[in-house]
């Protein structure tokens, strides 16, 4: 027997590209405080702290199938989004990978919004 889900079907993707997403940000991050320019990296740290709860939010937003999840949505994605290009910056792999999944939930967040 499967996870039982009480949100709509077509949620689910999203949901799990955005645990995806909050959990690559907060790997980041422990890799980006490793390394030797750490300094700067603060702008992206913050934007990476962001992003993971703000998508954590939206999987509890959708899960509860709130009123207002699609709102949120359409802000994580943007927040998605804007973490991928502060990530782009940096050229190690962890900050590349990052990147590549937050744009990944930016579309599914903007799939979700609309």
């Amino acid at each position: 027997m499967g996870v039982l889900s009480v949100s709509p079907k077509d949620m689910d993707q999203c949901i799990e590209i955005c645990v995806k997403c909050a959990r690559a940000c907060e790997e980041c991050t422990t890799a980006c405080l490793q390394e030797p320019d750490v300094q700067a990296r603060i702008k992206c740290l913050q934007m990476l702290n962001d992003c993971a709860e703000i998508c954590l939010q939206s999987v509890a937003y959708m899960a509860r199938n709130s009123t207002y999840a699609n709102q949120l949505c359409q802000l994580c994605a943007d927040i998605c989004e804007a973490c991928a290009m502060d990530c782009e910056k940096f050229q190690d792999a962890h900050c590349q990978e990052c990147a590549k999944i937050c744009r990944e939930c930016a579309e599914a967040c903007r799939n979700m919004a609309s």
